[in-house]
């Protein structure tokens, strides 16, 4: 194993008991201080398995489709407070998706394919596949739609990173699209819609395009909405209106400036992304593959920073810098094809297909 990966310096439990003192509302700074550096710890731990399964996801994607995108993050540390609160049954080591790669395919048939390989195709790994959650055979409420594989890590050579999840996303590019406008809106209006919190307008608008978006792509519709296509046209149109949604997304794209922080590095693998709405602005910092450990301090640095909830980050990886934006541009609030969705949607009721 390469010395620039980290191993978890704690065990299961005391990784739990962190995870417990970090939402406790009664936790003093010094023991959310130490409680912190455990979990950092433990997420950053994750990055070994997750390169493992990132580079087989991209070999077997880009068999399918040379021009997928596949990109890999670690957790949010506000992402990580919200999902222990919303779940308080859940023991931090055993979340599913502290580390995630995805797949971003450019339609139905080819998610079917790199699905199919996974589920019929993989015999031989080591890795157990723990979970699998169909998200577009059954949509959830919010309008979210995408297949989830969850998998414990097997090796007989890093028994350290024995049974570590690793969530791997299978979107299509137009159920990536929904996924962008929500989590950019979500941003804005400092709402996490993506977890069906917030706005009751913005949540059935998001539902609704969900279910357009799925009558597009063939698929069963979202929960509580309509496969009537003329009532689904228009409650979209209306709501749209309503909340003038265009006018929002073109605001959020243009509003945005790309900054660089540091020294651009010729082979960098990981990029530190910290996105300010308020500022217009987002920062982009570089590092080789063999910068992790100073890229994850970093990382943690800038989340204690970052106290006003209006501010974001995020460590990643991706090809390059073009493919970084088009794997996460809810980090640049691009929500170009969203929009013209949206715009052919009202227009016309249909959607395209790539």
């Amino acid at each position: 194993m390469p010395k620039y990966y980290q191993k978890p310096d704690f065990s299961r439990m005391e990784v739990n008991k962190a995870g417990a003192k970090f939402i406790a509302p009664n936790t003093d700074d010094s023991e959310k201080e130490i409680a912190l550096n455990i979990i950092n710890n433990w997420r950053v731990a994750h990055n070994f398995p997750l390169n493992t399964f990132q580079w087989r996801l991209r070999w077997v994607a880009k068999k399918i489709n040379p021009n997928c995108l596949v990109a890999q993050r670690i957790k949010r540390l506000a992402s990580i407070k919200l999902k222990l609160e919303l779940q308080p049954d859940m023991k931090l080591s055993q979340m599913q998706d502290l580390g995630g790669c995805r797949a971003i395919m450019k339609d139905i048939g080819e998610l079917d394919q790199l699905v199919n390989v996974y589920k019929h195709e993989s015999r031989g790994i080591k890795h157990k596949l723990h979970k699998e959650q169909d998200y577009i055979i059954e949509p959830k409420i919010s309008g979210y739609r995408g297949v989830h594989l969850i998998y414990k890590y097997g090796s007989d050579k890093s028994t350290d990173y024995k049974d570590m999840r690793i969530e791997i996303q299978i979107r299509t590019l137009m159920q990536h699209a929904w996924a962008t406008a929500v989590e950019t809106v979500g941003t804005f209006i400092n709402m996490p819609l993506k977890s069906s919190l917030g706005d009751d307008g913005w949540l059935r608008f998001f539902a609704l395009m969900g279910s357009a978006m799925a009558i597009s792509e063939g698929k069963p519709i979202v929960p509580n909405t309509t496969e009537n296509i003329k009532n689904l046209r228009e409650e979209i149109n209306y709501l749209s209106k309503k909340l003038e949604v265009e006018k929002h997304l073109a605001t959020f794209r243009e509003s945005i400036q790309v900054l660089s922080s540091g020294r651009r590095t010729n082979d960098a693998y990981y990029y530190l992304l910290e996105l300010d709405p308020e500022g217009g602005r987002v920062i982009i910092k570089s590092y080789s593959q063999n910068q992790l450990k100073t890229a994850s301090s970093d990382y943690l640095t800038l989340e204690k920073r970052i106290t006003d909830g209006k501010r974001d980050a995020v460590l990643v990886s991706a090809d390059s810098i073009e493919a970084l934006r088009l794997a996460y541009p809810n980090y640049y609030l691009d929500t170009d094809i969203f929009l013209k969705q949206l715009q052919e949607y009202t227009a016309t009721g249909q959607l395209a297909l790539w």
